[in-house]
């Protein structure tokens, strides 16, 4: 079973190579929340797409980030947005998306250049406060306070939005769904 809005979301998570979190404040924590929200969103229904910054010269997508998600689709870019990459744009039109929820590194840079390209485009983008990064918070602070006040990006913890989707403690994906915030609760 998945959620009735699922097929118009998509999860996005950018560049999260490990030649990147290396220099990224809290990654094992931005890793582990990034985690969550990709088995959240397998759980609910919800398509993820990864991306990858040059891999041939930075490498691949954490492997581990990989495995909980064998059926994304991962594509290349070596623009700082993530609708640079080849196919996705495509991919969110063939699949009707209307909703991109962003996860990943880095937000003062891909993060950013991806919720605004998405506003240019009126796709609705959301920001998941806990699965974001940067190597300097003070930037990424600054980042999401602009996005805050000055676009219509939503910027809210996972476990908000993906409560937010459930609705209602009766729904059948409830119980599943708290074994995942247990599982990651002291990430």
């Amino acid at each position: 079973m998945s959620l009735p809005l699922a097929k118009q979301i998509a999860l996005v998570v950018v560049d999260m190579q490990p030649t990147f979190l290396q220099a990224i404040a809290e990654a094992d924590r931005i890793t582990a929340r990034c985690r969550f929200a990709i088995e959240t969103a397998a759980l609910f229904g919800i398509g993820a797409i990864f991306t990858e910054q040059s891999p041939e010269k930075l490498g691949h997508t954490d492997p581990d980030l990989l495995a909980v998600a064998p059926d994304a689709s991962v594509l290349v870019k070596t623009t700082f947005s993530a609708f640079g990459a080849k196919g996705f744009s495509e991919k969110l039109r063939d699949e009707s998306i209307r909703h991109l929820l962003l996860a990943g590194i880095e937000t003062p840079v891909c993060i950013y250049n991806t919720a605004i390209h998405a506003q240019t485009l009126e796709l609705e983008t959301t920001l998941l406060q806990d699965c974001v990064g940067a190597r300097r918070p003070c930037d990424a602070e600054s980042v999401l306070q602009f996005l805050r006040e000055k676009s219509d990006c939503h910027i809210l913890p996972a476990e908000t939005i993906f409560y937010s989707l459930l609705n209602d403690a009766n729904n059948p994906l409830f119980r599943d769904f708290t074994k995942l915030v247990k599982k990651y609760g002291d990430q």
